[in-house]
Formats: structure tokens, C-alpha cells, sequence
């Protein structure tokens, strides 16, 4: 229509040349920081400089993806670089919380002294070699910013040049002595569920592998990215549990077992988060969202050897050894919250124990979070796996009498689904007590 203008694209195009001025401007934080740390005078970095770099480098890569430098054949590079340096940062301040908190988390204390150095020393190794990494990825970044013209600064960065002392002291810990309603089923949760983790971690080991090739086939089969998210997942939300239950409590301050057990949670919790970083670098590398180009700068600044080797024989291994290490203390604890009892139950003329109550049974055990076992004519299997039930019912299908053992909270709720029929009727005919199994 006359008198209208056509309406133009929301995205404009911005000529490469004019977009190095808007990265000049916008790297110049990182470039300073990076003067900050490659500074001989600073030595080890801190957890306030792997944070810092993190932030600077989160920053930075957004800004560049928010402007399709990801894509773009001259700045693609220099994206890839500044996302790994993000990745390689959490990974240092993992490995430098871990290497500070050792003592405080007691997760040494069942090693030997043998051991005990051994895993000093790898984690030690292990954070100054990626400060190594980090050092070249950011002297490429310098050299990538020079050849588009950015402006280099001299200065240092003024929150980099400056650190907070070290923490010889702590306020005491009066708040939250409270008790919490149900303290020690959450105690017997944690430990049940970190034996489960125990498992997972268990069952994810692949041993020390001295052979690059053995590793790329492990990574790429047994731990990948995704799978490594998966394990970071379960054990941090077994510390979320236990902070949120335990932590402060009276039984905590009562029981000097809870807050070892948190230690070895924690310590495995970081060892986790570094390797799950890597993973990503790693599965990066093969994907074909970087060119080749990128490809060949990072294989250079961080060998897959040597990164793979990393996750495999450090941070896998003593995150396994760490978890393993605390299992006795969980298989102590358990019994020592827990009120062990024997539960016998028969099905009611016409119930069948087929595969809708058995869910409810273990939507019952899966609430509670503690073992239970099932019995059926001299047959055993744990009581919170579906699968498990299934085969152990569908086997002795004739048989009409069951036997539960385990914690006297989730076996009270079995012989109330029991006594209604199972939810035969519908999960709305079951008493309140059992209200939850209508939101599982």
C-alpha cells in the first residue's frame, strides 16, 4: 500500500571488520585478566581466579554466540577457544576446592599413607595441569584477538590483582539444631542412597587404562557426556539431601559418621564436576559443530591424551576410590537409623500380584528411600525394583504368601496397601497414610 515502507529483517549483518571493534571492547576484561594470570609472581591460582576466569569467559563466549561468531569462518576459532577456556576453568576450580578440603572432608583417613600421598599428588597434578591448559588456550585468545586487530591492554585485572586471606576461623555453628521431623529416616535415605551410588559408580569404572585408544573406547561407550551429567546429577543430589535433612542437625553434631560421610560425597562431587567439563571438551572435539581449524589449535593446547588420561585415571578412579572408601560408613549407618523388622502378608481371595500393585509397592519403598527385600517361597530380591519383583512374583505365581524385610516405615504402608486391596479399586479408595502413591 502506498505510504508504507517494507518492513526490513530484525537480524542485520554486521561486516566482519566493524564486528572486531565490538569484541576489542568486549574482550578486554579477559585480556587483562589473562596478563593478571600469566604473571610469574602469581603462581597457583586460587578458587577466586578460576571463578573469575569462569565469569570472564561465560561472558565473553555469550556475547560472541549471541552474534553467530560460533559460525562464523574467522571467528569460530576464537569462540571455541574462549568456550573451553569456560569448560577448563570449572574444572580447576572443582579440582582446587577438592585439593584445599581434603583434610576437611576425612575422605583420606581409610587410606594408607601410601595412598594417601598417591592421591595428593594426582589431584595435585591434576589442577596444575589444567592451569597449564588454561595458560596456552588464553596466549591463543591473545594471539587470535591481535590478528583481528583487537587492542591488547597492559594492564592487569583490579579484581584479579587482589584475593581475599585464607580462612583460619569459623563462626560456631548455632543455628539449626532443631530437630527435623523424620531426622532419622533421612539419614537411612542418604545412606541407602549412597550405597546405590556406590554401585552406579562401581558398575561406570573402567580400572586404570594405560593405552589413549582403551580410554577413546571407554569415553565413548561407558562415559560419556551424557552419562557423566548422570553421575554428577546422583551424587549431588545425595549432598542436597544431606544438606537440606542432616546438615545442622542434632544427630549430626551427636554422630561424628554423618559428617564423614558428607566428606566422601563431596570429594567424589568434585572430582565428578571436572570430569563431566572434560567429557564435553572431548565429545567437542569429534562433533562436527568446531572446524577444522579449531579442532587442530585446541588438540594442540590440550592433547585428547592427555585429557582423556585425566578423566580416566584420575578423576574417575578416586572418585570411585572415594565413594567406595565411605561404603562402610553407610552400611553402618543404615541399620543404625533404620527399626528392622519382618513383615508377613496374603493376598486376598481373587488379588493377583501382577505388574499395577507391584508398582505401588515400589512407588512405597522408592518414598521411603530404604532397602526392602521380598520373599517369595524361599526366594529373594530387593523389593524396590519393579523388574526384580516382576520375575520374582511372575516365577512363583501359584504362591499366595509374601515376606517384606526391611525399615518398619515402608512395611507399615505395605500391609496398609495390602489390607486395601492392593489400589485395586483405585489409588483414590487408599487411606491417607498412603496419599502420596496418587502423586507418584
Amino acid at each position: 500500500m502506498l505510504g508504507q515502507t517494507p518492513e526490513g529483517s530484525l537480524e542485520q549483518l554486521v561486516p566482519e571488520r566493524d564486528f572486531a571493534n565490538l569484541l576489542g571492547s568486549r574482550a578486554q576484561d579477559l585480556l587483562r585478566l589473562t596478563n593478571t594470570l600469566s604473571s610469574l609472581q602469581i603462581g597457583g591460582w586460587t578458587k577466586r581466579l578460576f571463578f573469575l576466569l569462569y565469569s570472564e569467559a561465560d561472558e565473553l563466549e555469550s556475547f560472541l554466540d549471541d552474534y553467530g561468531a560460533r559460525s562464523n569462518q574467522s571467528y569460530a576459532a576464537v569462540t571455541e577457544l574462549v568456550a573451553s577456556v569456560r569448560g577448563f576453568s570449572m574444572a580447576g576450580l572443582s579440582l582446587e576446592h577438592l585439593t584445599r578440603r581434603l583434610d576437611n572432608y576425612q575422605v583420606l583417613e581409610s587410606l594408607s599413607e601410601v595412598e594417601a600421598d598417591m592421591a595428593r599428588g594426582d589431584l595435585s597434578a591434576a589442577r596444575d595441569w589444567v592451569q597449564e591448559v588454561l595458560l596456552a588456550l588464553l596466549g591463543e585468545i591473545r594471539l587470535e584477538a591481535e590478528r583481528h586487530g583487537v587492542h591488547h591492554p597492559k594492564e592487569g585485572h583490579a579484581e584479579g590483582e587482589s584475593g581475599f586471606p585464607l580462612v583460619r576461623f569459623r563462626l560456631p555453628m548455632d543455628v539449626g539444631l532443631e530437630d527435623i521431623d523424620e531426622e532419622e529416616q533421612r539419614i537411612a535415605e542418604v545412606a541407602s542412597k549412597y550405597l546405590q551410588a556406590c554401585t552406579m559408580l562401581e558398575e561406570g569404572a573402567g580400572g586404570v587404562m594405560e593405552e589413549p585408544g582403551e580410554r577413546d573406547s571407554f569415553l565413548r561407550e561407558l562415559f560419556t557426556e551424557e552419562m557423566a551429567r548422570v553421575y554428577e546429577a546422583t551424587v549431588h543430589n545425595l549432598q542436597s539431601t544431606y544438606d537440606t535433612y542432616i546438615c545442622n542437625t542434632r544427630l549430626e553434631s551427636a554422630d561424628g559418621r554423618l559428617p564423614r560421610l558428607r566428606g566422601h560425597v563431596s570429594g567424589t562431587l568434585h572430582l565428578l564436576q571436572a570430569a563431566t567439563q572434560l567429557a564435553h571438551f572431548l565429545e567437542r572435539h569429534e562433533s562436527e559443530v568446531r572446524d577444522d581449524g579449531a579442532r587442530g589449535q585446541l588438540a594442540r593446547l590440550a592433547p585428547r591424551a592427555q585429557v582423556s588420561n585425566l578423566i580416566v585415571n584420575v578423576l574417575l578412579r578416586w572418585s570411585g576410590r572415594f565413594m567406595a572408601e565411605g561404603r562402610v560408613l553407610a552400611e553402618a549407618l543404615l541399620p543404625a537409623y533404620t527399626n528392622l523388622q519382618v513383615l508377613d502378608v496374603e493376598l486376598e481371595e481373587g488379588l493377583v500380584l501382577h505388574a499395577r500393585p507391584i508398582s505401588l509397592l515400589v512407588s512405597i519403598i522408592n518414598h521411603y528411600a530404604t532397602p526392602v527385600e521380598f520373599e517369595v517361597a524361599g526366594e529373594t530380591c530387593n523389593a524396590g525394583s519393579i523388574l526384580e519383583m516382576m520375575i520374582t512374583a511372575g516365577s512363583k505365581a501359584e504362591v499366595r504368601q509374601f515376606r517384606f524385610r526391611g525399615d518398619e516405615r515402608p512395611l507399615q504402608d505395605i500391609a496398609l496397601l495390602f489390607n486395601h486391596g492392593l489400589g485395586e479399586g483405585g489409588v483414590d479408595t487408599l487411606p491417607p497414610e498412603l496419599g502420596y502413591l496418587a502423586r507418584a
